[in-house]
């Protein structure tokens, strides 16, 4: 089956790190067509998967976006959807992976009458999308053969917004294990960021309003001042005055000397190694939680927000901690029952990590993707 994989985003983010696995399997019947260039493009070719850069500036249109910016996009959609629509002839299938891929997915499938394939790896709320936007999505993921969920609170948010039951299947994202499980001497990295003797708390994701690092920064100023903090990530969707904000908070409650922002790193596994707990605090519904599962892999205590896919994730006091979202005293209090009893908070990590390596198998989601591709779509190649 030959797939053309799009994506929004030459960026790396936790949809694209997902497709890189899902295109890996496909290496030599794939392309990969981009809307922007990035690192993403590069991680791409790392892998010898084939991609292409089809758009040569971003779109323009945000999931808050209404209807005047998606008309004031139209003159930049129409050539792309034209190129996809004739890339695509020379492939099977159209596989969209975010919601921009989705709108030009959708529309070059119909000009080209191919197979499209939506992987859904967003909660369609409120809280995230414009009504617009959510209709739009569902209007297009309707003509889907198939429609790919990350969790069941994605695939509950797509059918509430109205998308047909029938089209949906559930496949939590993908590791491999062995990459988390190596033991890593830390010692140098924690001498030179400074973290000697504290009690470091990660917390790595893109810096956005709805990740809450806020609340993490909120938490640090309940907890003992042993207690030292490190965000992995950068704003990646022109999100720089949160950044500012987050900077004037840290000045705000005199945190300066027990907070690192880090930026991008490429060495996201050590660095959690690192850490003795690992917080998740998305103060909206979180799709999946990419960062989640990597914490459990690794073994380290993991703290995450009780919305959307993190209760499928975690269970509460067996194989980590959930919180209210945007709940800064509740998490103090976690994290410093994680400092107070690193015997048992180990113990819990131990457990999680077991359980993770058993239920996010790289090779059994690639197993069930492959399945449901040959299933759904078997009809459109007789």
């Amino acid at each position: 089956m030959r797939l053309l994989f799009l994506d929004q985003t030459g960026k790396s983010g936790g949809a694209e790190l997902c497709l890189l696995d899902v295109a890996t399997a496909y290496q030599n019947l794939c392309l990969v067509g981009l809307f922007e260039d990035g690192d993403f493009r590069q991680r791409l070719e790392e892998r010898k998967i084939p991609v292409q850069v089809l758009a040569e500036k971003a779109i323009a249109v945000r999931k808050s976006s209404g209807a005047i910016a998606g008309l004031f996009s139209l003159s930049q959609l129409l050539p792309l959807i034209t190129r996809v629509a004739n890339l695509s002839r020379q492939y099977d299938a159209i596989y969209a992976n975010t919601q921009k891929a989705l709108v030009v997915g959708a529309s070059a499938s119909f000009l080209s009458r191919r197979s499209l394939v939506y992987h859904l790896h967003d909660i369609l709320s409120p809280d995230h999308f414009s009504q617009i936007n959510r209709r739009l999505a569902v209007l297009m993921a309707n003509r889907a053969k198939l429609v790919i969920a990350n969790s069941q609170a994605s695939r509950a948010a797509f059918i509430e917004a109205g998308g047909n039951p029938e089209l949906v299947e559930v496949v939590y994202n993908g590791f491999e294990p062995d990459q988390y499980a190596a033991e890593i001497d830390v010692s140098e990295l924690q001498s030179s960021l400074g973290l000697e003797g504290r009690f470091v708390v990660g917390h790595f994701s893109r810096l956005s309003p709805w990740k809450g690092q806020h609340v993490l920064l909120e938490a640090l100023q309940y907890c003992d001042q042993t207690v030292s903090a490190i965000f992995v990530g950068d704003a990646l969707f022109g999100e720089q005055e949160y950044v500012e904000q987050l900077q004037q908070q840290v000045e705000r409650l005199g945190l300066h000397d027990r907070v690192k922002f880090l930026g991008f790193r490429t060495d996201v596994i050590p660095l959690m190694k690192l850490c003795k707990v690992v917080a998740h605090t998305s103060i909206a519904a979180e799709p999946f939680g990419r960062v989640i599962v990597e914490s459990m892999l690794c073994g380290k205590p993991t703290i995450a927000a009780k919305a959307g896919a993190a209760p499928e994730l975690i269970d509460h006091d067996v194989t980590g901690w959930l919180t209210l979202p945007d709940d800064s005293k509740e998490l103090a209090t976690t994290i410093e029952h994680c400092r107070q009893f690193p015997t048992e908070a180990s113990k819990v990590a131990a457990v999680a990590q077991q359980q993770a390596r058993q239920k996010f198998q790289l090779a059994e989601t690639n197993a069930q993707i492959h399945q449901h591709l040959h299933s759904r779509l078997a009809k459109s190649f007789r």
